[in-house]
């Protein structure tokens, strides 16, 4: 059958897909939630844990084993625009049918969720799952008064998350202001220009860097008033099924900072 992805391409899939590859960790952990037949994963897709201890490895998301994946025989690779390499999603799409995600905010992610769910036939699963997630954000709510806010995801040299980022939205919708929206994708800085752009929250997310308690106090030589806290970064920032389960983290966290005099 012929589907478009959502980067606007045609792929003709089989209906449904019985040998399927995932390159992409939070929709590995999404097509376990919708009941596929998965061959190969990478090895970041840690979710769930009996896959990864399980199934056939092809490598890391900018890494592929191309010559790995072709020999199992992929009857369709996900794979998502910003995770993976063009150039080996391109090569890959020359001998296997390749949907590709494009995910900038939250509706991207519930179509995504019901895309996947058509082409795996699941589409009561999917949609349950969407249901699931878009009642989750609907019923969060933000602090009442926006912090100004960063979120680190690299350190050496120090990354955070800019606006136009899956990270950024998520941020928005706990009212935490992303003091560097205005910065594009995941720009470089210096601790110097964070104590300068008037942050009062600085989130130091789990990955891809793992930061650890020992960070905290990097960060509070340049801003001592501020809270920085440890924070999941994959509630954050995987966009499959996990996103189930984000709005009562996002939620709990917001209570822990209301308990803050600061907020």
């Amino acid at each position: 059958m012929l589907y478009h992805d959502q980067l606007g391409r045609a792929v003709e899939i089989p209906a449904p897909p019985q040998r399927i590859i995932s390159v992409v960790p939070s929709q590995t952990e999404l097509l376990y939630h919708l009941g596929a037949t998965v061959q190969g994963i990478t090895k970041f897709c840690v979710h769930p844990a009996a896959w990864f201890r399980s199934i056939t490895r092809v490598g890391g998301t900018k890494q592929l084993d191309l010559e790995r994946i072709a020999a199992l025989q992929p009857d369709l690779v996900i794979a998502n625009r910003e995770e993976n390499e063009k150039e080996q999603i391109e090569a890959l799409a020359t001998s296997f049918p390749v949907w590709v995600s494009d995910i900038h905010g939250l509706d991207d992610a519930c179509r995504m969720v019901t895309s996947l769910g058509d082409i795996l036939q699941r589409q009561a699963a999917a949609q349950d799952i969407r249901r699931q997630i878009e009642n989750g954000f609907r019923e969060l709510q933000p602090l009442a008064a926006p912090v100004p806010a960063a979120y680190f995801i690299w350190r050496n040299p120090w990354m955070v998350a800019g606006g136009d980022t899956f990270i950024n939205e998520m941020m928005d919708r706990c009212g935490f202001r992303n003091v560097f929206a205005d910065l594009p994708r995941y720009p470089t800085l210096g601790l110097a220009q964070l104590a300068a752009s008037g942050c009062r929250l600085v989130l130091l997310s789990s990955e891809p860097y793992p930061f650890r308690e020992k960070h905290i106090a990097e960060i509070q030589e340049y801003l001592p008033d501020a809270e920085v806290l440890l924070v999941d970064g994959e509630m954050f920032s995987w966009y499959g099924s996990r996103l189930m389960y984000a709005p009562g983290y996002f939620g709990e966290l917001i209570a822990g900072l209301y308990s803050k005099s600061i907020y």
